[in-house]
């Protein structure tokens, strides 16, 4: 009988295994926002875009504003701030961010937005790859507290003509869990409803687009 005993004992020892294993809490992160009432989370690592109210691989997205997702892990409550590193229900301590890749959803008219930061301040992107600065309006340049004054005068041409703008070069900006340093800026004295994400971000990353989901890969 000593044998068959043993054998169960190996049997319970690995149904409890596996039952620590299906119980592991998912990993996940805040990517970006998509209108007021969705969000683009990581989870597992894999891309997926929640609705308030909506759930996938147990994690619920309770609601999103100020740049951070209130979500529910398995039942409990989890709050994720844009660009921080993947959060699991039970750890410790963070994981160091090692993340090198940037996702992105096509909202309304096909346009791929984002919430990023620039120099630590939040702000909004919109990806124009025709674009070859990151260019923004002096009234976000003034609320990030950007010195664009001292930096390069140039003469760009608008729809009203030839204008004043001001080249200078960004400490760091971010999206999604991905921060770049030096990253050349353009202020221009017009109304922008975003700040435009131009070739001197872009061009650090491979860009790989498949239908309304674009990645950015950070290149080596």
């Amino acid at each position: 009988m000593r044998k068959p005993v043993a054998q169960l004992r190996k049997l319970l020892a690995l149904a409890a295994l596996l039952s620590c294993t299906a119980w592991a809490a998912p990993t996940v992160s805040l990517s970006g926002s998509m209108g007021a009432d969705k969000a683009l989370l990581m989870i597992n690592g894999a891309p997926r875009v929640l609705a308030v109210g909506q759930s996938h691989q147990g994690v619920r997205l309770v609601s999103i504003a100020g740049g951070q997702a209130h979500v529910e892990v398995d039942g409990r409550a989890l709050t994720l701030g844009l660009g921080t590193t993947p959060g699991r229900l039970g750890d410790g301590e963070a994981a160091p961010n090692t993340a090198r890749s940037i996702t992105l959803v096509a909202g309304p008219g096909g346009h791929f937005e984002s919430d990023g930061a620039i120099n630590g301040k939040a702000t909004r992107f919109l990806v124009d790859t025709g674009a070859t600065n990151i260019a923004m309006s002096t009234r976000d340049a003034d609320r990030i507290g950007l010195r664009y004054r001292d930096g390069r005068r140039t003469t760009t041409l608008t729809a009203n003509g030839p204008v004043t703008a001001y080249l200078l070069s960004l400490d760091k900006v971010r999206m999604g869990e991905v921060e770049i340093h030096n990253v050349d800026a353009v202020v221009l004295p017009a109304e922008m409803s975003h700040i435009l994400l131009g070739n001197s971000f872009l061009s650090r990353f491979q860009m790989k687009r498949e239908n309304d989901v674009m990645v950015l890969q950070l290149r080596n």
